[in-house]
Order: C-alpha cells, then structure tokens, then sequence
C-alpha cells in the first residue's frame, strides 16, 4: 500500500491522537543520544508532480523496492532539529524556518523534490503533537530529537533523479549528544581522508557525507580520540569542519572565528552562536582558518544540533598538540554562550531575535 492510500483508507485519523496523555515512563535524566520508539512517525510521498497530505503512522518500517534511487544512487538528505518543554509548559522548536529552508538546499543538491517550507514545518508540528508525552519534562536536560528524511523511492536501473520521493519525520527522546556532557573532547587533525570536495555536496546534508567520514572517526576512536578535525581537500591548509560538527575557536583579542568554505555545512546553532557572540561585545567572523592557528587560540569548539556546543581540550596535528583545557573546564567564553543558547531554546532567557516558536497544539 502507498502512502497516498494509506492516507486515504486512515484519514488521518492518527492526527487525533491525544495531546494531554500522561509522560511516557523513561529515565529522563539519565536517558542516552540514541533511538528511542516513538509513537508515530509522518511520511508524505511526491509522485505526479505533487506531495499527498502526509499520513502518522505507527509503524516503524517502510515498504521500499529494492531498486530505490536512495539506495543505489544515494539521492537521500535529511535534517536535524529539536523539541523542548519550557517551565510554563509549552513545546518549542528553535529555529525551524532554518532547517526547512536547509532542507531545501540539500534536495536541490542532489536533484530530489523539495519540500516545501509550510509543509515541513506542519509536518513536525503533526508528528511532534502525535508524539508529546515523549517530549521531556522540562529541568531534564533531555529533548525530542527530530529527524526529518527525504529519499528517492522510485525504481529505476541508470543514474538519474527519481520519480518519486518520501519526506518522512520521526522523533525520538535523547539526552546529551556526548556521555560527558558538557566537557570538553580530544580531536586529532586526520590529512589522508576528506570529508568532502570543494564544488561537492559538503555544504548538503546528505547521508553520503556522513558515510564518508566514517573511517576517519572509527580510526581516530581507536586512537584515544573523540572525533577528527578535517582539513580542506584541495591544499590541506585550512580547517573545514570536524565530524558531526563545525568548527569555531575564539582568539586571544576576544574574536568569535569559524571557516569559510564552500564544503562546510551551514550549521543553524553554528549561525545563533555568532549573533549571540555579537550580543556579548565579541567580533564574529566567517573566513578561513589556517591549521596553524590552533596553537593561537584561547579556546575552540565543535557546534551543532546535537550537542550544541562541545568545548574542544586539544587538537593533535602531526607531532604536535595544543590544549585548550588544562583543567578539564571549558573556556568561560564557550560556557556562556552555551548556556545562553540553551536557555533561550528552553524559555529561560528572552527570545530577542525570534527564534523559538510554540508548537500549537
């Protein structure tokens, strides 16, 4: 059964699922950056020249033909975003605007369909009411972690775009991105592996760009490391962005850096911390960054959905290792602006530059 009839046979009766029922029964406090089941997921297919209503579903498969564009030609992205409670009781998304427009940069990309910016954004405030008792309760330092995907279904046997796309969104409950928390990680400069290629796909969020940077980051694991900083493809002279993350320093005369290049992600939080180091009195700047500059800086960090910030203790690059964290704190510079961008995401602190919205119910 398509989506498009199961839409139809269900009328979206799952739409109606209570909003008012009780927390589900999981260890908020202690709960892992990993899947947990939901109740519902959303999933809407393009097909004729136009994306059906969506239908939640609980169900957590997909009928999928083994010849599939996203599984043979790769033609998948997806998005990352999160769901808090705030002390007065409402759910708010940070920043959603960004992730759908995001989202279509990514499609474009790689020529899949794009979903359309109110469509995204309904479709996560449908499967984020389907699923609110597994939204934590606030004070818990846990959230609803959502993950917005759109594959090429379609069967095909030659290299072109699909004719048809799924845009599904599943949620799940996760706590901190790191077991350490909010402490700061080991990264290793690795020169013989690239993320992506300048003119490519690293500025999409595809799931081609994560599977590429999979060896690099088992490797360095191994190594002692918590993750790997790569460097740019073409002269491997410059920072480009570590894993899962981007990359920011902060120097010694109080500037907020962070490298310019066409094969980095355009992180959302990486694009907030900039405006809120702006509001702190720092001066922020986009623009490449030499490898040799590590040894200068007062403090770095990784950014992202995930973990927000991760402050960075060392970077080991060839023989040499500069550490940033000798007493295993973060910098204070870092520790502000973390704390200041997770209070604005969960109410504690005005929201000056309209960034959260309530998710209607």
């Amino acid at each position: 059964m398509t989506t498009q009839e199961l839409a139809s046979s269900q009328e979206n009766m799952s739409d109606t699922t209570p909003t008012t029922a009780p927390k589900a029964d999981l260890d908020w406090p202690n709960l892992g950056f990993g899947l947990h089941k939901a109740d519902f997921s959303i999933r809407h297919t393009w097909k004729d020249g136009s994306w059906d209503l969506g239908v939640l579903s609980p169900d957590e498969n997909i009928p999928i033909n083994i010849a599939a564009t996203c599984l043979h030609y790769g033609q998948a992205c997806f998005e990352g975003l999160k769901a808090f409670e705030t002390k007065s009781g409402d759910v708010v998304v940070f920043r959603i605007e960004q992730n759908a427009k995001r989202m279509i940069n990514s499609c474009e990309k790689i020529l899949m369909e794009p979903v359309p910016e109110e469509m995204f954004i309904d479709s996560v405030f449908r499967v984020i009411n389907a699923n609110r008792r597994f939204v934590p309760p606030y004070g818990t330092g846990a959230c609803l972690y959502i993950r917005p995907l759109v594959i090429g279904s379609a069967p095909q046997v030659g290299v072109k775009p699909a004719g048809e796309y799924v845009f599904l969104v599943l949620v799940t409950p996760v706590g901190p991105y790191f077991k350490t928390g909010f402490k700061p990680v080991d990264l290793i400069v690795v020169e013989d592996i690239d993320r992506a290629a300048p003119l490519g796909v690293g500025d999409a969020k595809v799931g081609g760009n994560y599977a590429a940077g999979m060896r690099a980051t088992l490797r360095a694991k191994e190594q002692g490391f918590t993750e790997v900083l790569y460097l740019d493809a073409r002269e491997k002279k410059f920072i480009d962005e570590s894993g899962p993350a981007n990359f920011f320093a902060i120097t010694k005369d109080n500037q907020y850096i962070t490298p310019a290049s066409s094969s980095i992600l355009a992180s959302i939080t990486n694009k907030s911390l900039m405006i809120l180091a702006r509001d702190m009195g720092l001066e922020a700047k986009r623009r490449p960054i030499g490898v040799d500059e590590i040894f200068d800086f007062a403090e770095a960090g990784c950014c992202g959905t995930a973990a927000v910030i991760t402050p960075i203790g060392s970077i080991t690059y060839r023989d040499r290792k500069v550490t940033y964290c000798p007493d295993g704190k973060s910098g204070p510079i870092s520790a502000k602006l973390y704390d200041r961008l997770r209070a604005i995401q969960v109410g504690d602190e005005p929201d000056v530059h309209d960034w959260v919205r309530v998710v209607p119910e």
